[in-house]
């Protein structure tokens, strides 16, 4: 087991999202990534759906060993960006590696998406070394309690037209699990994690920024199809009011030290959990895939993966 390179976090993890993404989504990212300096994560380190690779090239300044996807396009994407030594297509819930193979993982903001998570979280479980820690993060029950215009349609006595509109906005984000901290510790330990670290971030004024940005938005999604950028022009000339709109919101959030399910005063909407891996009598008998890497200039054949480290 490597130990993870000391990095330093980058300046301003505020900009360097807004310039590259839509601001709701810059807003939530950049403060998700100002956890990460504080992280330990040996290497070799596992980013269970990747995307497409933006997020670790502003959270880290070293590269992540793997990235895994189902998303082809995505991977290709995040081969440009350079913030991985390999990338892989495939399924959370079989992962082309042997057991026991990688020191640390992470899963930023993806889990919440999965239909078929505990299947995942047990395949997770069979890659990762003994005592490996696994970092992920995602929304908690009080994410939809905070949309303004559902509650305004509350006070308004129209709770039912409210209720449709959370429905709505839970589809349109593709949330499956947005679940509380019991939940979560309930279904790690069915599959042999055990929770070390776990806090709240983002507060409602945040998940306000998201919820109407979902809107706003729509002309850097118009961008994105047509251009392939979100941003057109990523400099401060053009980003001025965003920037300066976005920044009142962000506030990074403080990391326990020890077992803490809540670090805010406030009810925030988000939270991010360390677990680590005990045991191995639950292992998971998932059947594996073989598959190729999406070559890179650092990524090799997929039957090198297990002898590179």
């Amino acid at each position: 087991m490597k130990p993870s390179k000391h990095f330093e976090p980058h300046p301003d993890t505020l900009w360097l999202h807004l310039r590259e993404l839509p601001y709701f989504r810059a807003l939530m990212r950049a403060v998700e990534a100002s956890f990460y300096p504080d992280l330990t994560l040996p290497e070799p380190t596992l980013d269970v759906g990747c995307g497409d690779g933006h997020f670790v090239t502003v959270a880290f300044q070293r590269q992540i060993e793997v990235g895994i996807d189902p998303a082809l396009n995505s991977l290709k994407e995040a081969a440009r960006r350079g913030g991985y030594a390999r990338l892989y297509q495939a399924d959370g819930a079989r992962l082309p590696f042997p057991n026991d193979y990688f020191a640390s993982g992470m899963s930023n903001s993806v889990l919440e998406h999965i239909l078929h998570v505990e299947a995942v979280l047990h395949e997770i479980q069979r890659v990762l070394q003994p005592g490996a820690p696994f970092v992920f993060c995602g929304p908690n029950p009080r994410f939809l309690d905070a949309l303004s215009i559902s509650n305004l349609l509350d006070r308004l006595r129209l709770k039912p037209l409210g209720d449709r509109y959370r429905a709505f906005f839970n589809r349109i984000s593709r949330h499956y699990n947005s679940d509380s901290t019991e939940v979560w510790g309930d279904r790690l330990a069915k599959a042999g994690f055990s929770l070390d670290r776990c806090w709240t971030y983002y507060a409602p004024d945040a998940l306000q920024v998201t919820e109407w940005g979902h809107y706003f938005g729509v002309p850097a999604l118009f961008w994105r199809l047509t251009t392939g950028r979100w941003i057109l022009a990523p400099e401060r000339w053009n980003l001025w009011l965003t920037e300066s709109y976005t920044r009142r919101h962000f506030r990074p959030g403080p990391i326990p030290r020890a077992f803490a399910p809540s670090m805010s005063p406030i009810k925030t909407e988000r939270e991010c959990f360390i677990i680590k891996l005990y045991g191995r009598a639950q292992r998971s008998r998932l059947s594996q895939i073989e598959t190729e890497p999406l070559e890179t200039r650092t990524a090799g054949p997929a039957r090198r993966a297990a002898e590179s480290w």
